[in-house]
């Protein structure tokens, strides 16, 4: 039993975006290649893969996978899988990563070659999306498909809120899982997921123990607890086309505004650092002369001033303006929402806190109806995340630029990074990018998260990556013995 603080909202792995939906989908469909705990490219259903050209790729499947369904798989799974991705009618998110793809074309059952419109530097990193049967329906938002995929578990139950069942592959390809199945409980009280751990009816939680808990439940447990730094980037988002937050300096002031050392001292007990961007220093393409956001409330009062919004009266009750901020209703959410309340009232902005349930919350960010709520970022592989992230082209449905930023200079960049193979030019032009984001600040950093997991001990084999992922979940075992907890 794993517990998990929120309901993931999609399962099909062409519209899965939210961590948990992400995580679970990834243990239900194998893609072509899969990142390791490293952010390497390794085989996962493709068995190869050559390059004919600079535009054309050709993959070759391993034989003998079925789904489980007990459909063999073949490349005409694989061309429409990507196919249903691209089509005009799709709504899918990932639809404007694949902007690159000029056909896929199977040439006999285990091979299919992948045509580009132009060179593109991290082909391979965008071939993570899972495989569906050919003939799969076409997504409908806000129902569940159980689909078929050729991953170690299979949809066994999903009752969103509540949780997601599912069931050992027996026939998988690779080693089969030693563990009947998963379950994974949703519990949103972070209290209650400690005390469920503590009594024996949740076995493992990652990331999601308030920092709080973890004196207690090594006082009153005997867990295995293991913590090591991630990548998960946590931020704050901002609606660009918002009056006052169109302006780059108001968004400047807001990140000098902020405290992140005195938030990750007494509300995250030390479990983050303070992050500079998107990549963290455990990435390639890292620049580690993008400068930190100190905090500097002075500096924060003056860009206000320059931006034409002076403190009406001085050190008066009286806002220089008022914006919103949407978040969670968790309690470490809510805590940190009122702590940064109170750091941006200290230079005269007024925030108002609104908490949402997991659903809600996430549909109005995707939705662009906001003026500033934070989000995490995971799964952070290639650098060509920041064309989804931020490039004019790839606002939703067609991308993750749910802030509607744009900006000609960063555009030109992104695209000259996908175009470029050698990994140092790549590294100098996202270097570049960083530097413009860093400036222009349409996602204002806060920190890179640690990661920790709680296990009952009697689990065996569970490996903790970097940005979270759960995969290693289908090579663990349990002792012969119960272990107390």
């Amino acid at each position: 039993m794993i517990g998990i603080e929120s309901s993931p909202t999609h399962l099909d792995p062409r519209f899965a975006t939210d961590a948990n939906s992400t995580r679970i989908a990834s243990l239900i469909f194998d893609s072509l290649v899969r990142l390791d705990e490293y952010s390497r490219v390794q085989p996962q259903l493709a068995e190869r893969w050559e390059a004919i050209d600079d535009q054309t790729y050709l993959f070759h499947l391993r034989k003998g996978i079925t789904f489980q369904n007990g459909k063999p798989l073949t490349a005409r799974d694989v061309k429409f899988t990507y196919d249903s991705v691209m089509r005009p009618q799709s709504l899918s998110p990932k639809k404007g990563a694949l902007q690159f793809l000029a056909s896929v074309d199977p040439l006999d059952p285990h091979r299919v070659r992948f045509r580009l419109t132009a060179p593109y530097a991290p082909f391979l990193a965008s071939f993570g999306i899972g495989i569906l049967p050919a003939g799969s329906p076409p997504e409908i938002q806000g129902r569940s498909q159980r689909l078929p995929g050729t991953g170690p578990f299979s949809l066994e139950e999903f009752s969103p809120g509540e949780r997601v069942v599912l069931k050992a592959n027996s026939s998988y390809w690779g080693n089969p899982p030693a563990i009947p199945g998963l379950v994974f409980k949703i519990i949103p009280d972070a209290t209650v997921r400690a005390l469920e751990f503590k009594k024996g009816t949740v076995d493992l939680l990652q990331n999601d123990v308030e920092p709080d808990m973890l004196p207690w439940l090594r006082r009153r447990t005997t867990a295995s607890i293991v913590t090591q730094q991630g990548t998960i980037f946590q931020y704050i988002g901002a609606n660009i086309e918002h009056p006052i937050l169109q302006l780059a300096p108001v968004r400047q002031a807001i990140a000098h505004a902020i405290d992140r050392e005195a938030i990750i001292r007494h509300l995250l007990k030390g479990l983050a650092t303070p992050a500079t961007g998107l990549l963290s220093p455990l990435h390639w393409a890292y620049d580690p002369t993008v400068p930190q956001l100190v905090y500097d409330p002075e500096k924060a009062r003056r860009l206000l001033d320059e931006a034409g919004f002076p403190d009406p009266d001085g050190d008066g009750p009286k806002p220089r303006f008022k914006l919103s901020y949407k978040t969670t209703t968790l309690d470490l959410r809510r805590r940190i929402a009122e702590a940064l309340k109170e750091q941006l009232n200290r230079v005269g902005i007024e925030l108002e806190v609104r908490t949402f349930e997991w659903g809600t919350f996430y549909g109005d960010v995707q939705k662009g109806n906001f003026h500033l709520y934070s989000l995490s970022w995971v799964g952070i592989s290639d650098p060509d995340l920041y064309f989804s992230l931020f490039h004019s082209s790839s606002v939703p449905p067609f991308g993750n630029n749910r802030g509607r930023y744009r900006n000609p200079e960063l555009d030109r960049a992104l695209e000259e990074g996908r175009k470029r193979s050698g990994l140092e030019e790549r590294k100098r032009i996202y270097g570049r990018v960083q530097q413009i984001l860093a400036s222009d600040l349409p996602y204002i950093p806060l920190w890179w998260a640690k990661n920790v997991v709680i296990m009952n001990p009697a689990i065996q084999g569970f490996t903790l990556y970097p940005d979270g992922d759960l995969v290693s979940l289908k090579d663990v075992s349990w002792l012969d013995r119960k272990a107390p907890l």
